[in-house]
């Protein structure tokens, strides 16, 4: 249901369970709006959304640290294109993992894009890294 406050509701639910929201994104329309968010601990939220009866599907990512900030985007996305790695989704982190920018992708292939990453020198950062 897309309706005012929903999105506040949602976060209130996750803050009692002290998970932090450390990406977002929203596509509105008008009857529906799709949330996806990056958080501190996902089965936490796995089993409040069930408990709370929040639709919601869990898809895995793949988070690189971009040790110079915006201007490796483009370097990241070069490594994947070399790599043949189709890119679903991206979410910049709200947070700052060991200091540096973090961008989580949604890619068709995560053994693949951690593999390419790597290959070019990215460090790729796990749940725990993220989590802190």
């Amino acid at each position: 249901l897309n309706k005012a406050g929903a999105l506040l509701i949602v976060v209130k639910l996750l803050n009692e369970k002290a998970v932090h929201v450390l990406a977002i994104s929203v596509q509105d329309s008008a009857d529906t709006a799709i949330v996806r968010i990056v958080v501190s601990d996902p089965e936490a939220v796995e089993d409040t959304f069930r408990q709370d009866h929040v639709a919601y599907s869990v898809c895995p990512l793949v988070v690189v640290e971009l040790k110079e900030g915006a201007a490796e985007l483009g370097k990241v996305l070069a490594a994947l294109l070399a790599g043949e790695v189709n890119i679903f989704g991206g979410y910049a982190l709200l947070t700052r993992p060991r200091g540096k920018a973090a961008l989580a992708l949604h890619v068709e292939d995560n053994e693949c894009a951690i593999a390419v990453l790597i290959s070019h020198g990215f460090k790729i950062l796990t749940q725990s890294d993220i989590s802190r």
